[in-house]
């Protein structure tokens, strides 16, 4: 079924196009309430089912900073964002696929691979702690520079320089920025290929996915702007955020704490419309792709995708969706649920089920997969929120596709 121009009362609010399979409505729904009551600026929404695209809506502005006197370019059908940390899943499953294929023991040291990283007592970390954020790495002694973030060299080499801050694989804390680091400097140790180049050649070209880690300069004017957006106060609640939740609010706060740090590794902050930052392969917050390819990436990871292309096979989706590191997590405060490389489903991040794995993007956009149900979803946003994960825009869509399933 065709979503166009008039859908009822609210086609004076959104324009909302694409396609809704029929008994999915509601997700059409949600997907317009957030535009009407969570003020959502530009986005787009996918879901597949037992490997067919059941909807793919998007609506709004391109920029989530233009101005709003009608002159706004609209989310086209082949609008990208960048999703943020919705990347680090994308970059788990090349780290899962080189282990599929024989190329890489997850129980294996990282020095195996990368011998300059067991500097500092470091000899012990192994491949899984990268994955599972168990590595005892998730700040660097010294902030890098925006210039140095992304120079595909000085994150990995003050991480192989420095000392873990717990003992590696005795606790876990969200690695934000530098689990893009340290898979950026495995991946080509072992293949010769940067995780950016993998993705491309190995997921998305033979998916058919508009999804990038470093953006080509002739995809360029696909990416809109994204920026900071309020919640409307009507709307607030939800969400494992900076500010709502008090004991990481005053963490964040502390200038000494392991929270700062691990959030300020690049001070100051990166512009990431800058043209620069978005052609940089950053593994744990750079990628760029539409909510389609989010969810058919997805899909591909727990079954066919239209009767073809699949990437785990069943041991490799065991992996991904088993339990690596749950309970209080050392960055993020509050009780977090890992597998190797992937958010699970829990109180922090609430998926669609118990058995789903993926992975926000803080502000906003994510991307999961749910075997039970053979549902995979995608959702991209140019408006950030402060909440790290379950933002209420997400989550709304979520519930939609449960009441669905």
């Amino acid at each position: 079924m065709h979503v166009g121009g008039n859908t009822g009362t609210e086609a004076a609010v959104v324009d909302v196009r694409g396609t809704v399979a029929d008994g999915f409505e509601p997700v059409r729904d949600a997907f317009v309430r957030n535009f009407e009551q969570r003020g959502e600026r530009g986005a787009a929404v996918a879901v597949y089912r037992d490997g067919h695209k059941v909807v793919d809506l998007w609506a709004g502005t391109r920029d989530a900073d233009a101005p709003t006197d009608g002159t706004a370019r609209p989310w086209a059908v082949d609008t990208a964002q960048i999703v943020r940390s919705a990347t680090k899943g994308v970059a788990a499953a090349v780290v899962l696929l080189l282990h599929q294929r024989g190329r890489i023991d997850l129980d294996a040291p990282v020095a195996t691979y990368w011998p300059e990283f067991k500097a500092a007592g470091k000899e012990r970390v192994l491949v899984r702690h990268l994955l599972a954020h168990r590595a005892g790495l998730p700040a660097l002694d010294r902030p890098l520079t925006p210039a140095e973030a992304i120079d595909g060299v000085s994150g990995p080499a003050a991480l192989a320089a420095q000392a873990p801050v717990w003992e590696p694989g005795t606790d876990h804390g969200y690695h934000v920025q530098t689990y893009g680091w340290l898979l950026a400097e495995l991946v080509p140790r072992v293949t010769g290929r940067t995780v950016g180049r993998w993705v491309a050649e190995e997921i998305a070209r033979p998916l058919g996915l508009d999804l990038w880690i470093g953006l080509p300069a002739d995809e360029a004017h696909r990416v809109g702007r994204i920026a900071p957006v309020e919640e409307p106060p009507a709307a607030a609640g939800g969400g494992l955020a900076l500010r709502p939740k008090r004991s990481v609010a005053e963490a964040y706060r502390d200038p000494d704490s392991l929270t700062r740090r691990a959030f300020g590794v690049i001070s100051p902050p990166p512009d990431e419309n800058d043209p620069a930052y978005r052609a940089a392969e950053q593994p744990a917050s750079g990628g760029i792709s539409t909510a389609r390819a989010l969810a058919r990436f997805y899909a591909a990871t727990i079954g066919d995708v239209d009767g073809g292309h699949r990437l785990f096979a069943p041991a490799t989706l065991t992996l991904a969706r088993t339990e690596e590191s749950a309970g209080p997590d050392r960055v993020l405060v509050v009780p977090t649920r890992f597998g190797l490389g992937f958010m699970l489903h829990g109180p922090a991040a609430p998926l669609l089920g118990p058995g789903s794995f993926g992975h926000p993007g803080r502000g906003g956009s994510l991307g999961f997969a749910d075997p039970d149900t053979g549902t995979a979803f995608g959702y991209v946003t140019n408006g950030l929120r402060k909440g790290v994960t379950a933002d209420p825009r997400a989550q709304a869509l979520i519930r939609a596709v449960r009441s669905v399933s």
